[in-house]
């Protein structure tokens, strides 16, 4: 579990840096999230299609391509008003 963690808080670090804006979500709770998220995507996907075995996880450079991913759908979110950005 502290595994999944670290390797989400990382891919959420390099995810936001790697595409910054004014609309990406901030702070440690939400970059852990993202990153998270990116690796389950990562994940499921490399499951999916088979590069990856059921037991086997996603690893730091495709977790960060799944939290771009994330960051991408969370940024169109943003942008057509279904979530609310407070920096606006």
């Amino acid at each position: 579990m502290l595994w999944i963690l670290v390797v989400g808080f990382v891919a959420g670090i390099l995810a936001r840096l790697l595409s910054p804006g004014p609309n990406n979500p901030s702070g440690f709770i939400l970059t852990t999230a993202l990153g998270i998220a990116g690796a389950f995507l990562a994940t499921f996907i490399g499951q999916s299609i088979g590069h990856y075995s059921p037991n086997q996880g996603a690893g730091f450079i495709t977790a960060t391509i799944g939290a771009l991913v994330v960051l991408f759908i969370w940024n169109r979110l943003v942008a057509r008003g279904v979530v609310s950005d407070r920096n606006r």
